[in-house]
């Protein structure tokens, strides 16, 4: 039997963030060709792990994209399909999610091993920042997919500021997509 993968999944500029300063995501790129490669990847997977700065941002965006009929196709696809996939948050303190499908969980280390037990697809993490260090820091990736965006914002939210030690990555994959993102798969 194989054992599920944790599969890091995040759009980075090219110097390295993944939001601006105040959170912003208006450099975040796609295209129909971006979309088709993340469809490809989440046929593969059933689960899908955020950390509790970024759900709220996630669940709202997707859940009123579900209700708008004039919502843009693949990002109705791609809510659609997460409105029945299982999602869990993860927390220090109480949280209350607001989707049918999102569980709350404390402890990551142990929720990772016991998700990687279990039968099923892999599992995405999306992040943010902070979250994506402490899967880094903890050792429970088995792979990392960065889409690396042709932006340079000068200052924001680093994606490895809180990473604690060094690591020596495989690259299993690369191709460029339109409009200039790149797509690097790196086994950890």
């Amino acid at each position: 039997m194989n054992q599920r993968k944790l599969i890091l999944s995040m759009q980075i500029t090219l110097d390295g963030y993944v939001a601006g300063p105040n959170d912003e995501a208006d450099w975040l790129q796609s295209s129909d060709e971006e979309w088709e490669d993340m469809f490809n990847d989440l046929e593969t997977a059933d689960t899908y792990l955020l950390g509790r700065k970024m759900y709220p941002l996630y669940s709202s965006y997707w859940q009123s994209v579900l209700k708008n009929p004039a919502s843009e196709g693949n990002e109705l696809k791609f809510a659609k399909l997460a409105d029945k996939t299982q999602h869990i948050v993860f927390t220090k303190g109480d949280f209350k999610p607001d989707w049918k499908n999102t569980k709350v969980s404390h402890d990551v280390k142990e929720e990772i091993a016991n998700l990687k037990k279990q039968p099923g697809k892999n599992i995405i993490a999306w992040g943010g920042a902070n979250f994506a260090s402490t899967l880094i820091n903890l050792g429970v990736l088995d792979e990392i997919r960065l889409e690396l965006n042709p932006t340079i914002l000068g200052s924001g939210k680093a994606l490895f500021a809180n990473v604690d030690h060094r690591s020596q990555l495989q690259l299993i994959d690369s191709r460029k997509l339109k409009p200039g993102l790149i797509v690097l798969r790196y086994k950890v």
